[in-house]
C-alpha cells in the first residue's frame, strides 16, 4: 500500500471567517442537516432560531403577535417587538458574538444566548433578508449565503415596530428537502402553550393558548381518562402541570426559556424528584419513585438566566444550580395542592398504591424471567453488541462523542442479521435478531412481556427493563423485509414499544430502516432504488439496465449492506402527534375490530395492474 505524504506546515493551517465556518461545520450549529422528514432536521431548526428571537421580544413584554409564512421553500417571520436597533441590523445577523442577548437588563430570560442563531440561518440560506422597523424608520439588508448583497435605510415608514426575516435554505447545504407542515405546527403549538396571550399566525392557522401548560396536557391526553384533575401551578420562574392516566411509563414535556428540551435535563429531573418528595412529605411515607410516577404525564417550563445546554441545539439542560430551587418549589406546591384537594389527593394515592401492588406482583415474575434467561446464556441470546453505549456514564472523550450515534437494529431472522454483523460499525451499531413474529401484546397485561422470552430479551438488550433512563442505544431501529410478514413484524414491535415504553417513542428513539427494493445497473453505473417510480426513472436513464428485486434483507450482500447502514443510512422516525392518539391507533390496527379494519384495508388498497 502506497500512501502520499502531505506536508504539515504553516500552509496547512486555515483560518475561516465565522460564516464560512458555519457552512463548513453545519452540524455544530443546527445539528443534523436531514431532508425534512424529521422534526429535528436543520430546516426546522432554522425556523426555530428566528422565531426564538421573536419569542424573546414577547417575553420582555413587546409584541403580542408573530406572523409566520411558508411559500414554496421560503419562510418569512414578522414580529411586532421593538425591532433590532437600526445601526446594528447588519451586524446582528452576520457577525458572530454580536447581539443584545448578553445584556441581562434587555433580555433576562432569553432562548438564544450565544449570538449564533440568525447568523447561522443567514450563512445557510441562498437568500436572506432582514428588515427592522423602529419608530417610523427602517433598515433593510439582503444577503446570499452569508454575504451582503445590498443595504438600505429609510424613514416615514407606516409599518409597526418589529423585525421581518425572510430566508430560503441553501440547496448546496440541504440538497433535496421537503417541508412538513405538521412539524412546524407542532412547534408553534408549543410556543403558544409556553407564552400565554401570544398569537402566532401560520399560513391561515392561528395558535393561541389561554391556559399554558394545562392546554398542552389537555391536547396530549385528549379523550383519555385521567385519574384526577391536573395539578397546575404558575410561578415567576417555574410553571408545571401533571396528572396520571391509566397508561404505563412516564411522559414529560420540559422547556427552558421557551426551548423544548426533548432530552430533559436537570430541571426535568428536579420536577420528577419534587413530585416524589412532595407526596412522601404529605403522606409521611416513603413511596418508591417508580410507584409514584408510573402513568404520569407532566409538563414543566422554567425561566433561567444564563442556562447551560449540552449542545447548540439546546435539547438538554445541564445547569446544575437549577435543581435545588426547582425541586423545592415543586415539592412545596405539590404538598399545598394535596392539602387543598383531599378528594383528588385520595385518587392519586390510590393510583400509587395500585402501582406499588403491581410492582410487587411483577417482582416474582421478573425474578423467574431473569433465572430463565440466566439458564439460556450469560449473554443475551441473538444480541451482537457494540462497544459504545448511549447510557455510558464515563466513556472517555473518544467514546463520549459516539454516544449519540449508537443504535441497535432489530432484524427479522438470522439471514439479515448476519449480513449486518459483517458490515456494521462495531463501535456504535448493535444487532438483535428475532426468532420469529413477536407476541401481539396490545391486550396483554404487563406480566405477559416478562413471560415472553423474545420480548423480555428485547427489554434486556435495550436496557429498559427498569427505566427508560438506562436506554443503551440512542436509536432503536426496526429492520424488517418490505413484504407482508415484515410489515406485520414491524407493527407488532411498534405496538410493544407504544404499549409499554411509550416514552421511548415520544422522546424520538424509535426508527424504521429504509433499504432499497431494487438494484438497477449496467456496466458503468449501479443505482439502488427505494421505490418502483425511482426504479422506472433509473431504467429510462441507463442503457441496457439489469434489474434485481430484493425480496428480503437477507438477499443483500454484506458489501452492499454497508452502503445502506453507513453514512448514507436512511431512517424514518416513528413520531407521535399526541399521546391521545396512541391508544386509538393501536386499538384500530392491533385490536379485535377485524371487520372495521378489513373495510379500511379494502377501501384503501392500491392495486397495481401491470
Amino acid at each position: 500500500m502506497v500512501t502520499t505524504k502531505v506536508a504539515y506546515d504553516e500552509n496547512s493551517v486555515q483560518t475561516l471567517d465565522a460564516l464560512q465556518h458555519i457552512r463548513k461545520r453545519t452540524g455544530m450549529y443546527i445539528g443534523r442537516i436531514g431532508n425534512g422528514s424529521n422534526p429535528s432536521d436543520g430546516i426546522y431548526v432554522m425556523i426555530k432560531e428566528v422565531i426564538d428571537n421573536s419569542i424573546d421580544e414577547f417575553i420582555m413584554g413587546n409584541g403580542k403577535k408573530i406572523d409566520v409564512k411558508l411559500e414554496g421553500d421560503t419562510v418569512s417571520i414578522r414580529d411586532y417587538g421593538r425591532g433590532i436597533p437600526l445601526g446594528k441590523v447588519v451586524e446582528c445577523v452576520s457577525e458572530i458574538n454580536t447581539g443584545a442577548k448578553y445584556n441581562d437588563d434587555v433580555f433576562q430570560f432569553s432562548v438564544g444566548l450565544n449570538g449564533v442563531g440568525t447568523k447561522a440561518v443567514n450563512a445557510l440560506s441562498s437568500s436572506f433578508e432582514v428588515i427592522s422597523y423602529r419608530d417610523g424608520k427602517y433598515k433593510r439588508a439582503l444577503f446570499q449565503r452569508g454575504g451582503k448583497l445590498e443595504e438600505q435605510s429609510g424613514s416615514n415608514s407606516k409599518e409597526k415596530n418589529g423585525t421581518y426575516v425572510r430566508f430560503t435554505p441553501d440547496p448546496e447545504i440541504f440538497d433535496v428537502y421537503t417541508w412538513k407542515d405538521e412539524f412546524i405546527e407542532h412547534r408553534l403549538n408549543y410556543y403558544s402553550y409556553l407564552n400565554r396571550g401570544l398569537t402566532i399566525n401560520y399560513n391561515g392557522k392561528k395558535f393561541f393558548s389561554a391556559n399554558g401548560l394545562q392546554d398542552l396536557l389537555d391536547r396530549e391526553i385528549g379523550d383519555e381518562r385521567t385519574i384526577y384533575d391536573s395539578v397546575t401551578y404558575s410561578g415567576a420562574k417555574v410553571e408545571f402541570a401533571f396528572t396520571h392516566t391509566h397508561a404505563y411509563g412516564e411522559n414529560y414535556f420540559s422547556f427552558v426559556n421557551g426551548q423544548h428540551t426533548n432530552d430533559g435535563g436537570t430541571h426535568e429531573s428536579a420536577f420528577r424528584e419534587g413530585i416524589l418528595k412532595g407526596i412522601n412529605e404529605f403522606t409521611k411515607k416513603n413511596f418508591a419513585g417508580s410507584d409514584v410516577r408510573d402513568g404520569i404525564v407532566g409538563a414543566i417550563a422554567v425561566k433561567v438566566k444564563d442556562p447551560v445546554f449540552e449542545s447548540q441545539t439546546k435539547n438538554k439542560l445541564g445547569s446544575t444550580d437549577v435543581r435545588s430551587w426547582v425541586l423545592k418549589e415543586i415539592k412545596d406546591q405539590v404538598v399545598l395542592w394535596l392539602h387543598k384537594n383531599p378528594q383528588d389527593a385520595e385518587k392519586l394515592l390510590d393510583k400509587i398504591k395500585q402501582n406499588e401492588k403491581l410492582r410487587k406482583e411483577l417482582s416474582s415474575i421478573k425474578k423467574q424471567a431473569k433465572e430463565r434467561a440466566r439458564k439460556v446464556a450469560i449473554r443475551i441470546p441473538k444480541l451482537t453488541d457494540c462497544k459504545v453505549h448511549f447510557s455510558d456514564e464515563n466513556p472517555g472523550k473518544k467514546k463520549k462523542d459516539l454516544r449519540d450515534d449508537t443504535l441497535i437494529f432489530i432484524t427479522e431472522g438470522d439471514s439479515a442479521g448476519g449480513a449486518m454483523v459483517q458490515s456494521r460499525d462495531v463501535y456504535t451499531q448493535a444487532i438483535f435478531s428475532l426468532k420469529g413474529k413477536p407476541l401481539n401484546c396490545f391486550d396483554a397485561k404487563r406480566d405477559a412481556i416478562y413471560k415472553n422470552e423474545e420480548l423480555y430479551n428485547i427489554m434486556r438488550a435495550l436496557g429498559i427493563e427498569n427505566s427508560i433512563e438506562e436506554l443503551r442505544y440512542n436509536k432503536v431501529v426496526i429492520a424488517t423485509d418490505a413484504d407482508v410478514d415484515g410489515m406485520h413484524i414491524r407493527n407488532l414491535l411498534i405496538t410493544f414499544f407504544l404499549r409499554y415504553f411509550e416514552e421511548l417513542v415520544v422522546k424520538g428513539h424509535l426508527y424504521i430502516l429504509e433499504t432499497p427494493l431494487f438494484r438497477v445497473r449496467n456496466k458503468k453505473e449501479t443505482k439502488y432504488c427505494y421505490s418502483e417510480n425511482e426504479r422506472d426513472q433509473t431504467m429510462k436513464r441507463l442503457t441496457s439496465p439489469e434489474v434485481t428485486r430484493f425480496k428480503g434483507l437477507g438477499e443483500i450482500s454484506p458489501k452492499e449492506f454497508n452502503l445502506f447502514i453507513g453514512d448514507k443510512i436512511k431512517l424514518v422516525p416513528i413520531t407521535v402527534e399526541s399521546l391521545s392518539k396512541i391508544s386509538k391507533t393501536l386499538e384500530f390496527f392491533m385490536g379485535k375490530n377485524t371487520p372495521e379494519r378489513r373495510e379500511f384495508i379494502e377501501a384503501n388498497l392500491i392495486v397495481d395492474i401491470a
